[in-house]
């Protein structure tokens, strides 16, 4: 095999700074920016290496991958430091899922510093309760339009390039119409851009982009509200940006269980080698050569053809 020319690591390079810029600098593009769920490090470099620029970080596929529901009980330094691994290794501008600020102006304050010191590009607030749910599913409660703008303009305070995005959830219990009431609240409480979430079509997509001109963004989540729409459709609709939040996780774990049934079942592995990422292209994807090239005293490994592969 040919090995990948060595590429620093994060060991060698301090956490990046100004994403949020970089962030905003896409936005004002005008070309859509597709973001890729990435719920650890591995789905991230897995995405960059797709060809994705910019990476989500979503509360639920988080709070999925420590075996919890989505019911508000991932912590702040659960978050912040699955936020850190992941910017360090990809470098990528990534929005990151805040929920409901983990608290009131205070709270939200400090979780905009703490994700701000490990170079997140932007955080997604929103107008929910706690316990907060999904909000693709039924039996949300919101705060009030105007405890939700003293949160807005609280976390607006705090950062510094870190750019905010708030998030609505008020389509589905007040309507379209409320929903952009509370969007045009938030934004001159300090919001640099709006997620509608849980529209259920393109007329609703189509009236809420009509009504709000900062970046929009889509949510693209399966088995929810919204049907499944494109890039180009959400462009075309007058949106920024869409995530796919927790595509990636569903993904993963549908395939192991897949794989676990049939080890399980039969006893070997052999039939499901060739879905494998190979010993290789794990290397070459975390950097193994680049982290190898730092210590001397580590003897440089050849991968034999045979079994790397």
């Amino acid at each position: 095999m040919t090995e990948t020319p060595n590429r620093p690591v994060w060991l060698e390079e301090p956490l990046p700074r100004d994403l949020g810029a970089a962030l905003a600098e896409k936005w004002a593009s005008g070309e859509f920016l597709q973001i890729a769920g990435a719920h650890d490090p591995m789905a991230a470099l897995v995405a960059r290496k797709a060809g994705f620029e910019a990476l989500y970080l979503s509360g639920a596929a988080l709070t999925a991958s420590l075996g919890l529901p989505d019911l508000g009980l991932l912590t702040m330094e659960e978050l912040v430091g699955r936020a850190r691994a992941i910017i360090r290794v990809t470098r990528l501008p990534l929005v990151v899922d805040g929920d409901t600020g983990f608290g009131e102006a205070l709270n939200a304050m400090r979780l905009i510093r703490e994700l701000e010191d490990v170079g997140v590009a932007a955080v997604q607030l929103e107008d929910q309760v706690m316990p907060k749910k999904c909000g693709h599913l039924n039996g949300k409660q919101l705060v009030s339009a105007e405890d939700m703008a003293q949160k807005v303009a609280a976390a607006a305070r705090a950062r510094r390039d870190l750019k905010i995005i708030a998030r609505t959830d008020a389509a589905a219990s007040e309507g379209v119409e409320a929903a952009i009431e509370r969007a045009r609240l938030y934004i001159e409480a300090g919001a640099d851009a709006i997620f509608p979430e849980a529209l259920e079509g393109e007329e609703q997509f189509r009236q809420f982009a009509s009504a709000i001109k900062v970046p929009l963004l889509a949510n693209m989540t399966e088995f929810g509200r919204t049907p499944q729409t494109s890039a180009a459709e959400f462009a075309e609709m007058g949106y920024a940006m869409a995530i796919w939040p927790v595509s990636s996780l569903r993904i993963c774990a549908h395939a192991m269980e897949k794989f676990f049934t049939e080890l399980k079942t039969t006893g070997t592995a052999a039939g499901t080698v060739k879905d494998m990422q190979s010993r290789a292209e794990l290397y070459d994807i975390i950097n193994y050569f680049g982290y190898e090239s730092l210590d001397k005293k580590v003897l440089r490994t050849v991968l034999d053809p045979a079994f790397a592969a």
